[in-house]
């Protein structure tokens, strides 16, 4: 262990202090669930609804795009999405669920600290020198993924999804219950999937992955971008980069991040 004390602690002197942890983590959701519960307008309205509207940031810059470059095909979400409720509790049940999920994307920040202040006691005072940025890394990181999931992937994914059609006599009225989950996986994934770089750090410190691993499957990584950006993008090139030029660049990160992680290793052996 990184401290003398903590030598001392009995396993259930640990895991009272992790109680504790996930208390105050669990609070921190609570306090943020029950803002998002109480100005509902602004979370179903202004948030959850808004990429489906033609006024969004996103598809008005894609239409103003389009007409530049005479490509109607970016130009998305026109068409007002019908969205219904067809369960009793319906509405009632998808407003706690979306204020639970808004609770962890605002406390999450808070949340990685108390993990990091549970890890922290552990490691030797070279280690926590070597994280000290961990959080604000993480954080940003999961925040950018957010960000990049709500403004750009979600209004792709609804005017594809909600366009789609298998025959034009089947009209698409989209359940309340599949819409807020396809949006909130979107940006949940989107959060995770930024964080791609910090489990490579952590991966590559173990010695899980190294950097000539990451480089040797550099091409299926591409390939299954592109694919995630073919399924969820209209059939055009520049919506499909859109998706699939920030996956490759957190990839390619990645190897440069466990490269160094080699290199410092290497440089420690020798020394």
């Amino acid at each position: 262990m990184g401290e003398d004390t903590t030598n001392e602690m009995s396993f259930l002197d640990h895991l009272e202090i992790l109680r504790w942890h996930l208390v105050r983590a669990f609070a921190s959701v609570f306090v943020f669930a029950i803002l998002a519960f109480v100005f509902k307008g602004f979370v179903f309205d202004t948030v959850i609804l808004g990429p489906s509207g033609k006024d969004f940031f996103t598809n008005r810059l894609l239409c103003d795009l389009a007409s530049r470059l005479d490509m109607p095909l970016l130009c998305i979400n026109q068409i007002p999405l019908s969205v219904q409720n067809i369960n009793m509790s319906g509405q009632f049940t998808t407003h706690i669920w979306v204020s639970f999920v808004a609770g962890i994307v605002v406390a999450f920040p808070y949340i990685f600290w108390e993990f990091w202040r549970f890890v922290k006691p552990a490691l030797y005072s070279k280690e926590v020198n070597h994280s000290r940025g961990a959080i604000f890394f993480a954080s940003t990181l999961f925040t950018v993924g957010i960000l990049f999931a709500y403004y750009v992937i979600c209004p792709l994914s609804i005017h594809f999804l909600g366009t789609y059609q298998v025959s034009e006599e089947v009209e698409n009225i989209v359940n309340l219950g599949s819409y807020i989950s396809t949006i909130t996986s979107i940006v949940l994934a989107g959060g995770i999937i930024f964080e791609l770089p910090i489990f490579i750090y952590f991966l590559a410190k173990v010695g899980l992955v190294s950097s000539g691993f990451l480089r040797k499957y550099r091409k299926h990584s591409i390939v299954v971008a592109l694919l995630l950006a073919a399924v969820i993008t209209p059939p055009d090139v520049i919506s499909q980069l859109l998706v699939c030029f920030p996956l490759v660049i957190l990839y390619e990160s990645g190897i440069v991040i466990a490269r160094r992680i080699e290199a410092k290793r290497e440089k420690e052996m020798a020394e």
